[in-house]
């Protein structure tokens, strides 16, 4: 498998989670910044390998085989992201890029023993869920901010935009995995929503509330 085959796989994988149909070359080749040509050969190479299925005119999508190969290498790339933050004291916002490079390693050893190492992390910096060696993964009860109600509490375990500008406007506004926030009030106008966090009173856009999990308490 090559690098580029891995990173269809993986793309392929997210767009189709919340996709009832078939994924179109279009899509991939706006997450991939490439042709819907060059897509659709990626496809038929793929599609040889048994990992997708491909109709010509319907789309694309993922076998057993590929989807548990798409979600071993987003497995790696999380658990690098959570040993970069730990180990390494890389922030949030810096680690995306870097465990890009890292998800690439092929030793299943090192993989396995970065997980002991890590002591077993069931979620990435960005309050992502990893999948575990089998391509298992937990989902995490969460809500978006923007769906509490006035007095409703949530304690923030995710970012829905992993963006390197939205996490580095979460950190100006010391917005952080773990923090609780109570909903006080909220906007008509324009659906933005002032929250209490600790001590603090701030108030946040309707895209921030859209862009940020909590689990409610």
């Amino acid at each position: 498998m090559t690098l580029s085959e891995e990173n269809y796989l993986k793309a392929l994988y997210h767009l189709a989670k919340d996709a009832k149909e078939a994924v179109s070359t279009n899509a991939i080749a706006e997450v991939m910044e490439t042709k819907a040509s060059s897509v659709t050969d990626m496809i038929k190479r793929l599609s040889e390998k048994k990992l997708v299925k491909y109709k010509r005119y319907q789309g694309a999508k993922l076998t057993e085989e590929g989807k548990l190969y798409a979600v071993n290498v987003i497995r790696k790339h999380r658990l690098w992201e959570v040993f970069l933050v730990e180990k390494l004291n890389f922030s949030w916002d810096e680690v995306h890029e870097v465990a890009e490079q890292l998800e690439h390693i092929k030793s299943d050893k090192l993989i396995e023993e970065l997980d002991v190492f890590l002591d077993y992390p069931s979620v990435d910096p960005h309050g992502d869920p990893i999948p575990d060696k089998h391509g298992n993964i937990q989902p995490l009860p969460k809500v978006l901010l923007a769906t509490l109600k006035v007095g409703e509490k949530g304690v923030c375990v995710g970012v829905k935009n992993s963006s390197k500008e939205f996490l580095q406007y979460l950190d100006k506004l010391e917005i952080s995995l773990g923090n609780e926030l109570t909903v006080l009030s909220k906007e008509p106008f324009d659906n933005s929503v002032s929250i209490g966090m600790g001590n603090t009173k701030i108030s946040v856009s309707s895209l921030t509330a859209n862009n940020l999990y909590v689990k409610k308490v």
